[in-house]
């Protein structure tokens, strides 16, 4: 079997493919998009190795799984290549993101405040997660000013965040006991 090759020269200039063979500037808000949800893929990784419990991890697998089938998505130029149907959003994959809030939510105590970042290492990892999917979110937002964004790939990105705002509490309580609560006397 031959080697594959890391690298090509091809993106030397500033540009790099899409889907399909397109070139496109690497600042281009596609690339910025799904260059976002690599980066937030790559974090959730990291999560996934403080997390004790399995049901947790495997569930963040099979999230990594779905945000590179949005990579996918999102590095298809539909204008010029037929996406595949491997790269398309599902409404299960949203419902079951939405029945795992409401497993951990149900654990949970009822949030009578805002809530700081931070209280243990996986609730810290949760919070970066959460906010680099955030951002994420938002790239894909402005692309979508531009180019037709299928409104599952927005929903999906909006419940993983608040997911893994759920995990991080979870985790925070789990491994410290209590939640870092916002004094807003704090001067």
């Amino acid at each position: 079997m031959k080697k594959s090759i890391i690298y090509t020269g091809t993106g030397d200039k500033g540009t790099t493919s899409l889907v399909g063979g397109q070139r496109v500037s690497k600042a281009h808000q596609r690339i910025e998009s799904y260059g976002t949800v690599d980066e937030l893929n790559s974090f959730i990784g990291l999560l996934i190795t403080s997390l004790e419990e399995k049901a947790d991890q495997d569930f963040l697998l099979f999230i990594q799984h779905k945000l590179f089938t949005i990579g996918s998505y999102l590095a298809t130029d539909q204008e010029n290549t037929e996406l595949k149907v491997e790269s398309k959003v599902m409404p299960e994959t949203i419902t079951r993101i939405e029945r795992e809030i409401d497993r951990l939510d149900n654990e949970l105590p009822k949030m009578r405040n805002f809530i700081l970042p931070g209280g243990s290492r996986s609730a810290s990892l949760a919070h970066v997660c959460r906010t680099v999917c955030r951002r994420a979110e938002r790239q894909i937002y402005r692309l979508a000013e531009t180019i037709a964004v299928e409104e599952p790939v927005l929903v999906f990105m909006n419940r993983l965040s608040d997911y893994l705002f759920v995990l991080a509490r979870k985790e925070c309580i789990r491994n410290n006991g209590k939640e870092i609560i916002w004094d807003y006397t704090c001067i």
